[in-house]
């Protein structure tokens, strides 16, 4: 990998994932009381959440980085159409696992505000995909994201991949 590509990766990763969920949700916490129980099977359940959202996001920045030549971030090119791994079964599962990190944090901090950060960045982040990326892709990549869009759900990950 070049230097300016290992570059481009890091800038979009502390821009964009590390100011989601490290940034924002420590300036709520830093100024909200804990709500949430402060129960063991919370805490493992938070854990495992967390695990879960955490493989499945570095998953598809692999992902985009191996298949489609780009990086995490919405204004960088993608050559190529990404859709296997997860995203054969969910159209924005990087944004799944992003929304999963969240909501774990929120129940590891007992934190209902961050619980509403994370609500407010999946509203956001499918508004963008609504308004924005998906007449992109379809410009951009036509029948085969047509086909794509028609097989594989936005959210709600199908469990067989039809492609």
């Amino acid at each position: 990998m070049k230097t300016k590509t290992i570059f481009r990766h890091v800038r979009d990763i502390i821009f964009l994932p590390l100011s989601v969920l490290i940034l924002v949700p420590l300036v709520i916490y830093r100024h909200t009381p804990d709500i949430i129980p402060d129960y063991l099977s919370i805490k493992l359940f938070s854990g495992l959440m967390f695990l879960f959202g955490a493989v499945l996001f570095c998953w598809t920045v692999v992902l985009f980085q191996s298949v489609a030549e780009g990086t995490l971030a919405p204004w960088t090119d993608k050559k190529k159409l990404v859709v296997i791994g997860p995203y054969a079964h969910c159209r924005n599962p990087m944004i799944a696992g992003v929304v999963l990190i969240l909501i774990s944090e929120s129940l590891w901090f007992r934190s209902m505000p961050i619980l509403l950060w994370a609500s407010v960045f999946f509203v956001i982040n499918t508004c963008f995909f609504i308004i924005r990326e998906e007449p992109f892709l379809e410009k951009k990549f036509g029948d085969q994201y047509r086909n794509y869009k028609r097989n594989v759900p936005r959210w709600i990950p199908k469990m067989h991949a039809k492609n």
